[in-house]
């Protein structure tokens, strides 16, 4: 090999040792944060982890999205409507000259998503599933009654029964006591003041916006996006005509075209929009008895919120 190989080789070694070090560089600037949302205030989370508190700021190239599949190796990109309050979630991204986090990739849990949406609905476990649950016991102790018949067995059954009744017990409480700290936990978090409400009424079966109420979401977009910090809140609601699966589809129809025409027709970005709440006979505005009132109640409440520490209150 003559010299003038081996300069061209040592020069293109040079190079690639260059480039190896210019991007392990660039990798020590990406950071990785573990924690719950804690507060949302427009384009920006705060995010509470085990080494404190972390301002993530979101982008229109922030990817939001859950690992599903075995192992977790399928993913499900979902958009920043879902970054609500109560949510755990995992921040990928690049630290900004103010110490906050630019997001590249947040990974949330579906079922953690799930409670969350829970709680922002106001939704809790009601007497009936804990009837169920007790009803669920007395038969576990009605068969320990039956199997007496046979002492022998009957000693078996009683002790492995009575392990099933504790542990069902145990559930129950557990459910109970972890619904209740997510609430507790959503309520001390979501402290906002409303600067902006809008009502939009919807015919019997209907999920289409009359003109007079999309007059009337262009002034409320107008309102809102003059804020600092603001998010907006969507929630659709039906009345007690049908089965309560068919009126909770509706009620979901009727969000979704709210948050459809913001979006599209009042310029409002989709990552001020927390996830829309389908409320179905949930929570009526007036009685389901007469007409008057099942018009009240097929409806979508839009509330435009500001963190009342940025709104100085």
């Amino acid at each position: 090999m003559n010299r003038k190989q081996v300069a061209v080789i040592t020069s293109v070694a040079t190079v690639c040792l260059l480039m190896w070090i210019a991007g392990v560089a660039r990798g020590g600037d990406k950071t990785k944060t573990n924690g719950m949302i804690i507060s949302r205030t427009g384009e920006t989370l705060i995010v509470s982890g085990a080494n404190g508190r972390t301002t993530v700021v979101l982008t229109d190239d922030t990817d939001t999205k859950d690992d599903t599949g075995l192992f977790g190796l399928g993913k499900e990109h979902l958009g920043a409507t879902v970054l609500i309050p109560g949510l755990k979630v995992s921040v990928e991204g690049v630290p900004d000259s103010s110490g906050r986090v630019v997001a590249t990739t947040i990974t949330v849990d579906g079922d953690d998503l799930e409670t969350a949406e829970m709680i922002q609905a106001g939704l809790h476990p009601t007497a009936q599933q804990v009837a169920e649950n007790e009803q669920a016991i007395a038969s576990n102790r009605q068969n320990i009654s039956t199997n007496q018949q046979n002492i022998a067995t009957a000693q078996q059954n009683v002790a492995g029964l009575q392990a099933d009744t504790a542990t069902h017990r145990k559930h129950i409480d557990q459910n109970i006591k972890d619904i209740q700290e997510n609430s507790d936990r959503f309520s001390q978090l979501s402290d906002y003041a409303v600067k902006a409400q809008a009502t939009v009424k919807f015919n019997v079966g209907s999920s289409a916006i009359s003109q007079e109420d999309l007059d009337q979401l262009q002034q409320f977009a107008r309102t809102a996006t003059a804020l600092t910090g603001y998010i907006i809140e969507v929630k659709g609601f039906a009345d007690s005509s049908g089965n309560s699966i068919m009126n909770e589809k509706l009620s979901e129809d009727r969000a979704k075209a709210v948050v459809s025409y913001l979006i599209q027709q009042c310029n409002v970005p989709l990552r001020h929009i927390v996830a829309p709440g389908a409320m179905g006979e949930y929570q009526p505005a007036a009685s389901n008895e007469t007409a008057a009132g099942r018009a009240e109640n097929r409806r979508v409440e839009v509330t435009a919120l500001v963190n009342k520490g940025i709104a100085g209150i």
